[in-house]
C-alpha cells in the first residue's frame, strides 16, 4: 500500500470514529457547561440531576472508546449474546441522559431560562443520534476494521483530495524568505542541532545558553522569532517570556516555547504568558518547519501592518499640525468631537486690524517675488507675536492683518492683550531698513460683541462678524501711519495703565461719530 493510500485509509477511519464518538463527547461538554450555568444562575436544585447526566455521559464515553479500539466485548462470548449485551450497555446511560435531560428541560421552561433549554436540547439531540447508531456501533465489538464496517462513509469525505492538498503543496506553501531567529537553550547539543536544522532551512540563527544571555543578545540586535526553552537554570522560559512581553521593544517578537514537558498545564501557562506556539522535544522536523514558517509569515504581516500604522500616524500628525495652524485649538477639538456647526456669540471681544500704508504704490515698484517675500516676512512676525500675546489670528486680507482676543475662549484682559500686540507689531517693523519701500502700518482696535463661527467646506476659515468688526476696520482706515487707534469702548475695557492721546470724534462711514484715542 502506498503512503497515499495509507493516508486515505487513516483519514476515512478518523472520520468514522469522530462521527461515532462526536455525540458522546458533545453530551459531556454540554453537561459541563450546564453545571456552570446552573451555578451562576443560582439554580442549585438542578445540580444533582446534572451530575447524574455527567455520570451517565462518562459511562457512555468509556463504552464508545472501547468500541473504537475493538475491546468492548470478550471474544469468548457468543456473537449474538455479545451484541445484545452491548446494545443494552449503550442504551442504559443513554436512557438516563435522556430521562434526566427531559426533566431538567421542564424545570428550565418553568423558570424561563432559554440558554439552559437550548443546551439541554443539544444533549437530547446528540443522545437521539447515538440511539440511531447503536446497531452499527455494535458491529465494532468484534474488532472489525472501522472503515470496512462503514464503507458508505468513504463517499462523504474526499480523502484523495485532502491527500493531494497536503502532500503536493508541502514545498510550495511558504515563501522562500529566511528569518533571523534566536535559539535559547541551556543544553549545547540541543542548540547545535536546532541551529543546524534552521540554517539548512535558510534562516539566520543566533544562540544563547541562558535567559540572561538571551536578553543581552536581544539588546544588541533585532530578531524575527525566538525559540525559547522552558527549563533553564538562571531564568526559566516562562519568566523570560513574561519579561519579553512586558517590554515594548520586544513585545512584538513572536516566541515559540520548546520543552520536553508535554503536560497541558505547561502548554496553557505558556500560551497565557504570551507564547505564540509550543513544541515538545524531540521535534518532528516537518512540524517544526511548518510552525516556524507560519510564525514568521505572521510576523511579516504584523511588520507590514506596523509600518502602515506608522505611516498613517505620520500623516495624521501632519494633518493635525496643518489644521491647528488654520484653526484655534478649541475649534479643532470641537470638530474632532463631531460638532458640525460651530457658531457662537461673544459679548466681550476686542478686534484688531493692521494695514500697510501706501501698499498699492509699493506693490507697483517691487518685483512680485520681493513683494511676496516681504509680506510673508512681516506676517510671519505678526503670527509669532499673536502666539506670544495669547491672541487669535483670524486671517490676512490682501495686505491687511486681522486678529481678535476673547474668542473662542473668553479673556477678561482682551483689550490689554490686543493693545500690547499692536505695540509689538509696530516695534517689530522698526528694524526694517529705512528705505523708500519700508512697510508702515496703521492699526485700529475696537471692543464689543461679535458672532464667530466656522464657514466653508473647502478652505474653511474661523471668522468673526458684527458691528464691532466694522468699527475696528474703520478705526484702522482712519488711523495714522505707525500708530494705534482705539475706540472709547476699548479704552473702557483696558485694565492696565496705558498712555492715551484723545482725538476728536471720528465720523465713521456707516456708523457715525466714535470717540477715538491714539496709544502712545
Amino acid at each position: 500500500m502506498s503512503i497515499g493510500n495509507e493516508f486515505q485509509r487513516q483519514a476515512i477511519a478518523a472520520h468514522v470514529a469522530q462521527k461515532l464518538a462526536g455525540p458522546a463527547r458533545a453530551i459531556s461538554g454540554f453537561q459541563e457547561l450546564l453545571i456552570e450555568q446552573a451555578r451562576d444562575l443560582g439554580l442549585h436544585h438542578m445540580q444533582a440531576d446534572l451530575e447524574r447526566i455527567g455520570t451517565a455521559a462518562r459511562q457512555l464515553n468509556g463504552l464508545v472508546d472501547h468500541l473504537l479500539d475493538g475491546t468492548a466485548c470478550s471474544a469468548e462470548i457468543p456473537e449474538a449474546e455479545a451484541e445484545a449485551r452491548l446494545r443494552h450497555d449503550l442504551r442504559t446511560p443513554l436512557n438516563a441522559i435522556i430521562g434526566y435531560s427531559e426533566m431538567l428541560l421542564e424545570d428550565a421552561r418553568d423558570v424561563h431560562e432559554h440558554p439552559l433549554m437550548e443546551d439541554l436540547g443539544v444533549i437530547l439531540a446528540a443522545a437521539a443520534e447515538l440511539l440511531k447508531q447503536v446497531d452499527a456501533i455494535a458491529g465494532l465489538s468484534r474488532g472489525e476494521a472501522i472503515e470496512t464496517l462503514q464503507s458508505g462513509e468513504k463517499a462523504e469525505i474526499d480523502a484523495a483530495g485532502l491527500e493531494r492538498l497536503l502532500f503536493t503543496t508541502e514545498h510550495a506553501a511558504w515563501p522562500d524568505q529566511g528569518g533571523r531567529i534566536l535559539v535559547v537553550d541551556d543544553v549545547a547539543s540541543n542548540r547545535d542541532l536546532l541551529s543546524r536544522r534552521l540554517r539548512r532551512e535558510g534562516h539566520r540563527v543566533v544562540t544563547a545558553e541562558s535567559g540572561l544571555s538571551a536578553l543581552a543578545r536581544l539588546a544588541e540586535d533585532e530578531f524575527d522569532l525566538i525559540l525559547l526553552d522552558i527549563l533553564m537554570p538562571d531564568m526559566n522560559g516562562i519568566e523570560m517570556l513574561s519579561r519579553l512581553k512586558s517590554e515594548g521593544r520586544w513585545r512584538h517578537v513572536p516566541v515559540i516555547m520548546i520543552s520536553g514537558l508535554s503536560e497541558v498545564a505547561a502548554v496553557a501557562r505558556c500560551i497565557e504568558a504570551g507564547a505564540d506556539d509550543y513544541l515538545t522535544k524531540p521535534f518532528n522536523p516537518v512540524l517544526l518547519r511548518a510552525r516556524i514558517n507560519s510564525t514568521l509569515e505572521k510576523k511579516r504581516w504584523l511588520d507590514r501592518e506596523h509600518r502602515y500604522l506608522q505611516q498613517i500616524e505620520t500623516e495624521k500628525r501632519r494633518a493635525d499640525t496643518l489644521i491647528h495652524a488654520i484653526l484655534p485649538d478649541q475649534i479643532v477639538t470641537r470638530l474632532q468631537e463631531g460638532e458640525e456647526i460651530i457658531a457662537d456669540r461673544f459679548e466681550e471681544v476686542s478686534i484688531l486690524f493692521a494695514d500697510i500704508v501706501g501698499f498699492s504704490a509699493i506693490a507697483t515698484r517691487l518685483p512680485p517675488s520681493d513683494l511676496v517675500t516681504r509680506l510673508d516676512g512681516m506676517f510671519s512676525r505678526f503670527d509669532v507675536l499673536t502666539e506670544q500675546h495669547g491672541v487669535e489670528k483670524i486671517k490676512t486680507i490682501g495686505d491687511a492683518y486681522m486678529a481678535a482676543c476673547g474668542i473662542p475662549e473668553p479673556a477678561a484682559d482682551h483689550a490689554d492683550r490686543l493693545v500690547a500686540l499692536a505695540k509689538s507689531m509696530l516695534e517689530s517693523l522698526k528694524d526694517m531698513a529705512p528705505e523708500r519701500d519700508r512697510f508702515r502700518v496703521r492699526i485700529g482696535i475696537h471692543s464689543g460683541p461679535v458672532v464667530a463661527g466656522l464657514i466653508g467646506r473647502l478652505r474653511f476659515v474661523y471668522d468673526v462678524w458684527g458691528e464691532t468688526v466694522n468699527i475696528a476696520s474703520r478705526l484702522e482706515s482712519q488711523g495714522v501711519a505707525d500708530g494705534i487707534q482705539i475706540s472709547e469702548a476699548t479704552r473702557r475695557s483696558l485694565r492696565g495703565q496705558w498712555t492715551l492721546e484723545p482725538r476728536c470724534a471720528l465720523d465713521l462711514r456707516g456708523i457715525g461719530a466714535v470717540e477715538a484715542y491714539l496709544v502712545q
